[in-house]
């Protein structure tokens, strides 16, 4: 399998080169040459484990860099954990992706990750270093599947005062080959400083970069893989619809991936907070990024998409995206009551990403009550507990693997945003 750019379909790499580089030199994202048909898995994948799904997914795309005992490796130790499906009421289904180990969904893509970068270095003589920009479990995720990861160092850039205290815990309280950076800005100025480093020549020359953000195309496959399981498990004879809290747009790039594998979603609802570009492009047909706003849902909170580059190089033009997603928007009023009224009718507790993508659906039903539903269950509602305890007016119980950070030193460098201050941090620690 090739990976060629968004922005060049003549510049083509192996999977291996993709995973390493992150992102072409020309400024696109990689995409797969041929999204592999996966239509015949769908007979008899009720009888399939998670795992196995996987695996038959991994070894279409990975087989010509790996050798089918390293996939079957890279799979049993990323996708060991489940994702559930959960009936909250009637055709309303929620997919729960944070039974990972610092529960949020990113733990699939981080982990795979990880798993394929340390076979790839695993006799390398030079150190890599990941560049990744957070806005909240990204930075957690990618920390906990790469640490003490040997020949990796990872650099973690999150907004100052942007992120949960949970969060913020997460990513700043390891040491050895974690390092966390506080930057004087928001997530789209954390990604800019990520994506200005790679196209760098000059660091380049220096230092050995990977990105661990959704723009490499190895965060993106395994999300693709719970897809499937949720299809799996719902065991529908309806029409099923999905839909993705949605802030860069990795994780629904994911899924339009896994129906252009096969899997026969009708529907994708891009469940979006006030930061609305990608709503606004599809009203309008103009992309026109826009500085982020700030809300309770942080995560979500990214003014120019960079997946949107991918799901355009799928579609081709608006109109065919318009046939399979519909995005709607929710403030962060809507979205706390919301979280009550979850909690109060059903005894379910959400977190506020996952509460916005229950107000998609529940807002595409009304106008489609023939679907089966399914709204992914991004994090865990434990690492939001500062905004959901008011809400609900009651403590709530905090597990093990979040307590346990809690009370752990924070140790973060402050960073202005300026590149040439990103800049000379990495060559004065890295090289």
């Amino acid at each position: 399998m090739k990976f060629y750019s968004t922005n060049n379909k003549e510049l083509r790499v192996s999977f291996k080169e993709a995973l390493m580089l992150g992102m072409p030199s020309d400024n696109g994202l990689f995409m797969l040459e041929n999204i592999p048909d996966h239509s015949r898995l769908i007979k008899g994948i009720n009888q399939l484990s998670f795992q196995d799904i996987s695996f038959v997914i991994a070894k279409s795309i990975l087989l010509e860099d790996f050798k089918n005992s390293e996939i079957e490796d890279i799979i049993s130790n990323s996708i060991s954990f489940d994702s559930p499906i959960v009936n909250i009421t009637n055709n309303i289904n929620i997919l729960e992706l944070f039974h990972g180990p610092t529960l949020a969904f990113k733990d699939f893509g981080a982990r795979f990750m990880a798993r394929t970068m340390e076979k790839v270095v695993i006799n390398n003589d030079k150190e890599i270093n990941i560049l990744v920009a957070t806005s909240g479990d990204t930075g957690s995720a990618v920390a906990n599947g790469f640490y003490d990861v040997e020949g990796i160092n990872v650099i973690i850039l999150y907004p100052s005062n942007k992120v949960s205290y949970i969060q913020e815990k997460q990513l700043t309280t390891l040491d050895k080959n974690i390092y966390a950076l506080e930057v004087n800005g928001t997530f789209d100025d954390c990604q800019k400083l990520v994506k200005q480093a790679f196209l760098d020549d000059n660091l380049k020359f220096h230092l050995d970069l990977s990105s661990a953000n959704s723009i490499n195309i190895a965060r993106l496959i395994p999300q693709s893989f719970y897809y499937f399981n949720a299809y799996a498990k719902l065991n529908s004879d309806k029409e099923v619809a999905v839909s993705v809290p949605s802030g860069n747009f990795g994780n629904i790039t994911a899924g339009i991936l896994a129906k252009h594998m096969g899997l026969p979603i009708k529907k994708f609802i891009a469940s979006i907070n006030a930061n609305k570009t990608i709503l606004e492009f599809l009203k309008t047909s103009k992309y026109i990024p826009t500085k982020s706003i700030e809300t309770i849902s942080n995560a979500m909170d990214v003014g120019d998409p960079s997946n949107i580059k991918r799901i355009m190089d799928i579609y081709h033009n608006l109109e065919s995206l318009k046939k399979h997603l519909i995005a709607f928007s929710f403030n962060d009023d809507e979205t706390k009551a919301c979280v009550y009224n979850t909690w109060s009718r059903f005894k379910y507790l959400l977190d506020p990403h996952s509460a916005v993508g229950l107000l998609g659906l529940n807002h595409f039903l009304e106008l489609n009550p023939k679907y089966n539903g399914i709204f992914l269950g991004t994090a865990h509602p434990a690492k939001f507990s500062d905004i959901i305890e008011p809400i609900i007016n009651q403590k709530i119980d905090i597990p093990e693997n979040l307590s346990n950070v809690i009370n752990k030193e924070k140790k973060a460098t402050l960073l202005n945003n300026d590149y040439n201050d990103f800049s000379d941090y990495l060559l004065t620690n890295f090289r």
